[in-house]
């Protein structure tokens, strides 16, 4: 849900809203924007913030949302597991319940649910009610979500769909897309997107709208 991330909603990662257990992750979002020869101007128009906002976030005066964590995983042609610093054994074709460590970003709480090293990043998603359904996204690749428990609000370009258990969404991530919980005990999905393998492609798109930290 990222290359070009436009958020409308100021304060969505404020460090009173993040959990204390969420691993700092400055030192790894600034090693792999160098890795990937992306400057900060640079890797902050692909994921659709502003410069000061991502170097706020590579200095831990910030911890991203997952929607930021999801969008700078695409632009670095990575997972969030990396983002993370966790491990997931590398290329391992089954992920084991047990494996699947919780982890929670700005109000949503997500599982590993694919290995590393594949072209498309697999999660098991909750999203609360009431979180991140302001933000509005627009990147390269496909994604593909499918509604476990709850009931999902999905709008696409200007038309607002909703999705209750079962339901699945499968779309092209050039339409600019959000989602949101429509029941007080939030969604979970099985969400799966594409991870971009160049950064640098998502540049030909040209600038994006500027996000307000």
């Amino acid at each position: 849900m990222s290359s070009s991330e436009t958020e409308r909603s100021s304060g969505a990662d404020s460090p009173a809203d993040q959990p204390a257990a969420l691993p700092a992750v400055a030192p790894q979002l600034r090693a792999l924007r160098r890795k990937a020869s992306l400057t900060l101007e640079a890797a902050a128009r692909a994921a659709g913030l502003s410069p000061a906002h991502l170097s706020r976030l590579e200095t831990g005066q910030r911890q991203p949302s997952l929607p930021m964590l999801l969008a700078l995983a695409r632009v670095y042609g990575t997972t969030v597991a990396e983002l993370l610093g966790e491990t997931i054994a590398d290329r391992d074709a089954v992920v084991r319940a047990a494996d699947m460590e919780p982890t929670t970003a700005g109000g949503w709480t997500y599982w590993q649910a694919g290995a590393s090293g594949r072209g498309m990043q697999a999660l098991r998603v909750h999203v609360p009610h009431g979180s991140q359904g302001d933000i509005v996204r627009v990147h390269p690749g496909e994604e593909w979500l499918h509604v476990l428990r709850g009931r999902l609000r999905l709008r696409l370009g200007d038309t607002t769909h909703r999705l209750a258990p079962g339901d699945s969404a499968h779309f092209d991530s050039l339409t600019p897309h959000r989602i949101a919980a429509e029941d007080h005990d939030g969604v979970e999905l099985l969400f799966v997107h594409t991870l971009l393998q160049s950064p640098t492609a998502t540049l030909c798109l040209g600038p994006t709208p500027g996000e307000t930290p």
